[in-house]
């Protein structure tokens, strides 16, 4: 999809230094940065990335933690 958008100079000249030192083209470049800017302000994808991230980690329980855990909550004001 092609589409026009203004930017300041300072930005465009910006982006076409960075996307000449990572050899990508401009359009690569402002898609992955909009990609980017989209999924940090998607509250539902950042949460599916964090579960995503916690399923490859090891479920199971350090009781040290958890007992330190449960100290520090029932010390803690809600």
């Amino acid at each position: 999809m092609k589409t026009a958008i203004s930017v300041p100079e300072a930005i465009y000249d910006a982006a076409e230094r960075l996307a000449r030192r990572l050899q990508k083209s401009r359009s690569q470049l402002y898609a992955e940065a909009m990609a980017a800017y989209l999924l940090r302000h998607d509250s539902q994808a950042l949460t599916a990335a964090y579960d995503r991230v916690l399923e490859t980690l090891n479920p199971q329980s350090d009781p040290f933690v958890e007992a330190s855990a449960r100290r520090v909550l029932a010390r803690s004001e809600w």
